[in-house]
């Protein structure tokens, strides 16, 4: 039998959101609709902590440390990377999404890649609250869960 088809709950869990400021036009309206996710399923304001940081390249290192201080029960990453004319596009998307994960993965918390990898801002727009959705949303609902897993199955647990 699976479980999962009941909301999240966050009461008493706290969330660090690490998120990129270049382009913040997207990244911003993530931030946002994540934050108001966690609180839509219990989770207090004072459980829910900000953290900014340059762009998607350095999400990685952030959301490793602040994973490390053992004050949270999930990070989510949130970014936006947006193709250009070069191939810069591809090392940031890349090195983003594989230090996100080596993070979660070393630390043994979840931590969301909620970063969006988009061949233009029309694109990202869409992800960021049209019609694509609000991957902030879908981010703050993944991070939910998988507390809410971890708990049920903390580390070391016969």
């Amino acid at each position: 039998m699976t479980t999962g088809s009941r909301e999240p709950r966050g009461e008493g869990r706290r969330f660090a959101i690490v998120v990129a400021r270049f382009n913040d036009f997207v990244t911003a309206r993530l931030a946002r609709a994540a934050v108001a996710t966690l609180h839509e399923h219990g989770v207090a304001e004072a459980d829910v902590e900000e953290i900014a940081v340059p762009g998607a390249f350095e999400l990685p290192l952030a959301a490793r440390r602040v994973a490390a201080s053992g004050r949270f029960h999930a990070v989510i990453c949130l970014g936006a990377v947006i193709r250009g004319e070069t191939p810069h596009f591809d090392f940031v998307a890349a090195e983003c999404a594989r230090g996100v994960a080596d993070a979660g993965r070393d630390l043994g918390l979840p931590v969301i890649f909620g970063v969006l990898t988009t061949d233009n801002p029309e694109q990202a727009m869409d992800r960021a609250g049209g019609a694509a959705g609000n991957k902030g949303r879908d981010s703050a609902l993944a991070a939910l869960e998988m507390a809410e897993l971890l708990a049920r199955w903390p580390e070391g647990a016969r």
